[in-house]
């Protein structure tokens, strides 16, 4: 396996640990040479947002992933750039404050308005 890979196996298993509660949804786009570049992973937990870009240990965003970063910085959510255990640390620490924010079961209607449980 790849240094990013062991990076993005790392990942995977925060991200599960919170899907499996039922309060994270991810999702990992596949290039395939149509559409728009994006980060390796865009997501939802308890109704907030995030994307990360995976890197091996020591690396650094390439320019066209910096633009990604931007624009989506811009939006309001964060990013999340994870090559090592401390940054993927911050990251699990982001996603507990937002389920410990979180004072309901927060769900969305299929019309995109917050509903709680």
């Amino acid at each position: 396996m790849t240094p990013e890979g062991k990076i993005k196996e790392k990942i995977r298993m925060v991200l599960e640990t919170y899907r499996e509660r039922g309060i994270l949804y991810y999702y990992m786009p596949v290039p395939v040479g149509y559409g728009r570049s994006t980060l390796d992973y865009l997501g939802f937990i308890c109704g907030y947002g995030f994307a990360i870009e995976a890197k091996a240990p020591g690396k650094k965003p390439s320019e066209r992933q910096k633009a990604i970063i931007e624009d989506i910085l811009d939006s309001g959510a964060p990013v999340f750039v994870i090559d090592d255990v401390a940054s993927l640390t911050e990251f699990n620490d982001w996603c507990q404050l937002r389920v410990d924010l979180s004072r309901t079961n927060y769900r969305s209607d299929r019309y995109g308005a917050g509903v709680a449980d």
